[in-house]
């Protein structure tokens, strides 16, 4: 019966999905790996589905776990604003927040935030732009902007700004199902760069491309830029290249139903990292400085 699911079991399958292996969801949770796979377990045998497929380099979610995983991130996280509430300010604070955030984060990081922060703060309206991160660094500079989201490892001189990082987000290979590169548990760059490449460049992503490649001394085999995330997949779920990409980003499906992998790579990567700026020598005013702290709070960084 599902009225036997816990809420640590929710939180162990929470932090499999997100880790995309047993083991380091036990060391984020301070648990043994047992105590992981043994949830995950249960949990499949009350719902009668299947929610991982296991692999030799770790887990990755099923159609089904996938939606599973929603609901329980809903879950999950609306625990925390209900735990966090007596410590918020006011429910009756209003006003409006000038705030911006470039393309990606839009689309794949800030609406559940900023709906769990509406619920919270009823009487506060957010001026959401899209904005381009260098747009967003001088709108905020310059006093037209009071907060910004923005791809903060591409940030130069971040001491120009206060700042915060709010997620960090690794960076892995992105491959069509049963294509070759997924036969080894951990390729390499130079493996990656014997395959065509697919770069996505919205958001700067050729830039950050081009950096993590030269730090290791190999270029990628470029057969295709795409500033659309979804003709990206297709192409990769099709066979057509591989790619690198972070896991704010990644869903196992194309637009068709193929099946796109995840694997980790033995090279070092870096993360990309979203996070906040503001105006390092300016005062928030109250709306904004609730936000501040709610996106702050509730990404637990």
């Amino acid at each position: 019966m599902t009225s036997d699911i816990s809420l640590r079991q929710l939180r162990y399958f929470a932090a499999a999905a997100e880790s995309g292996r047993f083991s380091l969801a036990a060391a984020s949770l301070f648990v043994s790996q047992s105590a992981i796979t043994n949830a995950i377990l249960l949990l499949e045998d009350r719902l009668a589905v299947k929610l991982f497929d296991r692999k030799p380099h770790g887990v990755s979610l099923t159609a089904e776990g996938q939606r599973f995983y929603q609901h329980a991130r809903h879950i999950l996280d609306s625990l925390q604003d209900a735990l966090r509430e007596p410590r918020l300010r006011s429910r009756d604070l209003s006003g409006a927040i000038r705030i911006a955030a470039t393309y990606t984060i839009l689309g794949y990081f800030l609406p559940p935030l900023f709906a769990r922060f509406r619920a919270n703060y009823p009487g506060i309206d957010l001026d959401l732009r899209d904005m381009g991160r260098r747009q967003v660094e001088a709108a905020v500079l310059a006093g037209e902007l009071e907060l910004g989201v923005v791809i903060l490892s591409n940030v130069d001189q971040r001491e120009r700004f206060g700042h915060h990082v709010l997620m960090r987000s690794r960076r892995q290979l992105w491959a069509g199902a049963g294509h070759p590169i997924l036969a080894q548990p951990y390729p390499s760059l130079a493996d990656v760069a014997q395959q065509p490449y697919i770069l996505l460049t919205v958001d700067e992503g050729e830039e950050s491309n081009r950096r993590y490649w030269r730090d290791n001394g190999i270029a990628p085999n470029i057969a295709f830029r795409t500033n659309v995330m979804e003709a990206l997949r297709g192409l990769v779920a099709h066979g057509f290249g591989v790619s690198i990409l972070s896991d704010m980003v990644y869903r196992p499906w194309s637009l068709e139903g193929k099946k796109i992998e995840a694997r980790p790579l033995l090279d070092a990567i870096p993360h990309l990292e979203i996070g906040l700026i503001w105006a390092g020598d300016g005062t928030l005013g109250e709306p904004a400085e609730a936000l501040r702290q709610f996106l702050i709070q509730a990404c637990g960084n």
